[in-house]
């Protein structure tokens, strides 16, 4: 920095520039926001370039404001979301925990296709959601516009089940 730029306040921008430098290079090192709560966590650093006054602190305040970051539980800010990404993050969240879900590999899983006519096939998918011989034999059951599609890691056992119940024949063409 020149001479005159040392004696005078950064303008807000400068402030909004290097606060975002300050925030992303914490999280780059530390995996998140762990030293900065509020506006005078900044000062050390723009009291390293500029005279300490309270016009500083103001316009360092202003910034922060006008950056509106929200923040963690623990009260520090979070600078690479906003607040509506926070707010979905917090819905999915209690969505994920309510539901109890996890992830589930699916690295052995193979697709089964079941072709049938489109007439009964809701009814069809109902009759095989609700079915315990059929429970546990499917990972995903999809309606497709020629029948029905299976994510399954049992493709032989459920190709079986399938067709002992209804004579299903393998590829049966019309």
């Amino acid at each position: 920095m020149d001479r005159q730029s040392v004696s005078h306040n950064p303008s807000r921008a400068e402030c909004i520039e290097a606060i975002r430098r300050i925030l992303m290079t914490e999280v780059l090192e530390y995996g998140r926001n762990e030293h900065f709560k509020n506006a005078t966590d900044f000062m050390t650093y723009f009291e390293s370039l500029f005279p300490a006054s309270p016009s500083l602190l103001k316009q360092v305040q202003r910034a922060v404001r006008e950056m509106d970051m929200p923040k963690d539980a623990r009260g520090y800010f979070i600078i690479n979301k906003t607040r509506e990404q926070l707010r979905q993050d917090e819905d999915l969240s209690a969505m994920l925990v309510k539901t109890k879900a996890f992830v589930s590999p699916i690295e052995n899983a193979e697709w089964l296709f079941l072709k049938t006519e489109p007439h009964y096939r809701a009814y069809l998918l109902q009759l095989i959601r609700e079915s315990e011989t059929l429970k546990g034999k499917y990972l995903t059951i999809l309606d497709t516009s020629e029948g029905i599609l299976f994510l399954t890691q049992t493709k032989a056992a459920l190709a079986d089940i399938l067709d002992r119940l209804g004579g299903v024949a393998d590829d049966q063409t019309a």
